[in-house]
């Protein structure tokens, strides 16, 4: 009997990555074969499996339209079956059936289990809760260290589709970094949608700064990258780490939406300026070196000239290493919807979100020219024709500069090497090796 075969389309965050990875994992157990994100010029396998985003409207968008292709490759008899899994599936389990019919199965972030059940007969649960199928380059891989969002920002409609915040145990967390690092993985980058929180649920403390020492205590694991802390309550013992342990990277990602005090205040993100400024400084003066990685808003209701000046000057002052923005975007049934009027035209959140980014790429392109000269330790990802492509610890995946290094020697995927940088851009670096 033919060997039955699944494709997996992923779309969102690395958290829902994680997702995927872990579903391709128990296909593997029984026998399925699966291909992740496959080219859309080849050929649809018969069974295909949607993993969606939910957080904001383009996202939604994406999600809906990915459905809707495939719906009609079912229609057009290309595929025989369509299940659909992840954020959008479970912020709109009711209304999604049905408008698209054509979905054999509906399934949310926490029972894609099922989907397996539904296909294989008296199908086999893996071995491990952390079983995956690592779809990123071998080197690297992405830690989901929780589940759900206590914070209930005004905006953000996460904790209304993941519900209460989730840790997994440290023991759990460490046998699956020692798992890995026997596959070869050398690089972790751990995710949650709020890593300030870990282990309050579990163990009535903030136990990030514990699990990173104990995880960098492993041998093999050469890089730990933080993403996604929350600002308020921040665990600041996680930046003695980080000075101590040198394969945790001087890095961290930390959201800060705004800096003046009457849209902080209206965004419920539970500190003000002064304790934004005060936690930016003490990162600093901790761990000299450190990158930190935000993401601004721009648009949100009550934001008039003078608080995105003040955002303006904040960027100014502060500097930051790495930055994103984007332009707020109601969304369904969060405290902003209910209560706050989106009064701001799409015309002034865009030209407000094309006037930071200006400043940022400014700022990116300075930061990165203060490289030239030095030399840095890079990972290496992938061959081009001209340049290898690799990262240094200030660079996670996919959304922070690369470093284009010339080649003078052979080098593989997966190692690092020195190299000396020799030209700045404010999105990558060019580098010869030493």
């Amino acid at each position: 009997m033919a060997q039955r075969k699944v494709d997996i389309i992923t779309l969102g965050c690395s958290k829902n990555l994680v997702d995927s990875e872990r579903l391709i994992g128990l296909f593997a157990a029984n026998g399925i074969a699966v291909r992740h994100d496959p080219d859309e010029e080849q050929r649809p396998s018969p069974t295909v499996v949607i993993n969606t985003c939910g957080f904001i409207g383009d996202a939604k968008e994406e999600s809906v339209n990915t459905i809707l292709q495939y719906a009609q490759a079912k229609n057009d008899g290309k595929i025989k079956e369509l299940y659909v899994m992840g954020c959008l599936s479970q912020r709109y389990s009711e209304e999604l059936p049905v408008e698209i019919p054509e979905v054999d199965g509906w399934y949310g972030k926490f029972n894609w289990h099922g989907i397996v059940d539904r296909m294989v007969k008296n199908a086999s649960p893996g071995s491990t809760s952390f079983e995956r199928v690592i779809t990123t380059p071998s080197h690297h891989a992405y830690i989901k260290i929780s589940e759900g969002c206590n914070r209930y920002c005004a905006f953000c409609a996460i904790p209304l589709i993941t519900g209460r915040y989730k840790s997994r145990t440290i023991d759990d967390i460490l046998a699956e970094i020692e798992a890995l690092v026997a596959r070869g993985v050398k690089e972790f980058n751990v995710i949650a949608q709020d890593l300030s929180s870990y282990g309050i649920d579990i163990y009535g403390r903030m136990a990030l700064p514990e699990l990173i020492d104990r995880m960098a205590g492993i041998k093999g694991v050469e890089w730990i990258r933080l993403h996604y802390a929350y600002p308020a309550q921040f665990p600041m013992e996680i930046a003695d780490v980080m000075a101590r342990r040198p394969n945790v990277c001087k890095y961290i990602d930390i959201a800060l939406q705004h800096i003046s005090d009457p849209v902080l205040k209206a965004m419920r993100r539970h500190i003000d300026a002064a304790g934004t400024r005060a936690l930016l400084a003490e990162l600093r003066k901790r761990v000299p070196g450190i990158h930190i990685r935000t993401t601004l808003m721009v648009g949100f209701p009550g934001e008039g000239e003078t608080e995105f000046d003040e955002l303006i000057d904040f960027v100014k002052e502060q500097r930051f290493e790495r930055m994103g923005a984007f332009a707020y975007c109601e969304e369904d049934d969060t405290f902003a919807a209910q209560n706050l009027a989106d009064s701001i035209p799409d015309r002034v959140k865009q030209d407000r979100l094309s006037r930071l980014m200006a400043l940022q790429e400014q700022i990116s392109l300075e930061k990165q020219e203060e490289k030239i000269g030095n030399t840095l330790k890079v990972l290496i990802d992938r061959e081009e024709d001209d340049y290898y492509v690799g990262r240094t610890e200030w660079d996670s995946p996919e959304v922070d500069p690369e470093v284009l290094v010339k080649k003078t020697r052979k080098l593989q995927r997966g190692e690092f090497c020195n190299v000396r940088v020799v030209q700045a851009f404010p999105f990558e670096l060019i580098a010869e090796i030493v």
